[in-house]
């Protein structure tokens, strides 16, 4: 890691919501005044995956947290630390040393729940004192609340799998999102006058309520409203395969192997099986109308 200062942020930073972006701003403001860079230290696994054994059908996929760590944490410098079984071994000074040492870090940042080390015996309180005694900086910043409630990963799952996006937008503090590469899919939407875009969710992601959204595409050359249907496609007995199918308002083109970003905006219906594809292609046009509307309610408000 060469002879960089850093002042790093710790956690996993599942969604890097508004809790998670407190502690980043915390981190760079002390690393301008210590004339450092500030950092964040993630990790490429969910604890609880390795520790207890749960999948945690995270957020977003670790190439996004990263990008989304630059863009909503306004850090570029991103750390991401193997979890498995001989990490979480790791006695809770050796893992902390090894982040002052290894990575630079004069100045340490963490939520109040933080805990590393084996059987997570390294509480923010215990490292704040190992902080003191071995001349490092240290700040535990508190939970941020909405309306009384912690902002956590875990609520936000919850508001994403019942589609509550403006909601989640509000605890993440930006739109929730998913990104991937777009790929063929079975062109039923293109014969139909109405193609789509299409790429799968990124495995380990969690899977939005099944339905139609109003949405934002971002694309190579820019934002465009878009309509999106998140499911398994029931008019064509689908191969329960869930997917993310974006209908791209007043585009043409081809975006084939392009990386995507599409922001869930708000929810529109369930996901319908529907009797003809007729009855189908009806439908679509009216979120598509419903999408519009969507956006013309707030027209001047940004894209």
């Amino acid at each position: 890691m060469g002879n960089i200062r850093r002042v790093a942020a710790l956690g996993f930073f599942d969604g890097v919501h508004l809790g998670h972006q407190a502690l980043m701003k915390k981190a760079r403001e002390q690393a301008e005044r210590l004339n450092a860079t500030p950092a964040a230290v993630t990790f490429d696994a969910h604890p609880d995956k390795v520790v207890r054994g749960i999948d945690v059908p995270l957020l977003e996929s670790m190439e996004d947290r990263r990008e989304l760590i630059a863009r909503a944490g306004s850090i570029e410098d991103v750390m991401v630390l193997h979890f498995d079984e001989d990490f979480m071994r790791t006695p809770w000074e050796a893992f902390i040393r090894s982040v002052t040492e290894d990575l630079g870090a004069v100045h340490l940042v963490m939520g109040r729940d933080f805990c590393c080390g084996w059987k997570g015996l390294g509480t923010a309180e215990r490292i704040a004192a190992w902080c003191v005694q071995n001349g490092v900086g240290c700040d535990i910043v508190e939970q941020v609340r909405i309306d009384g409630v912690v902002v956590s990963s875990t609520y936000i799952r919850s508001l994403v799998a019942a589609g509550r996006m403006a909601e989640a937008a509000r605890f993440l503090g930006h739109p929730y999102e998913l990104s991937a590469t777009v790929v063929h899919g079975y062109q039923r939407g293109r014969r139909m006058g109405i193609p789509t875009i299409n790429f799968p969710i990124p495995a380990g992601v969690i899977v939005p309520r099944y339905g139609v959204y109003a949405t934002r595409a971002w694309l190579p050359d820019g934002p465009i409203c878009a309509v999106t249907n998140v499911g398994v496609r029931p008019t064509f007995d689908g191969d329960r395969h869930v997917t993310v199918e974006t209908n791209l308002l007043d585009f043409a083109g081809e975006l084939y192997g392009a990386r995507v970003r599409i922001d869930f905006l708000a929810f529109l219906r369930d996901e319908t099986r529907f009797d003809s594809q007729d009855d189908l292609a009806a439908q679509i046009q009216r979120d598509i109308e419903a999408a519009r509307r969507y956006f013309r309610d707030r027209e001047g408000q940004g894209l």
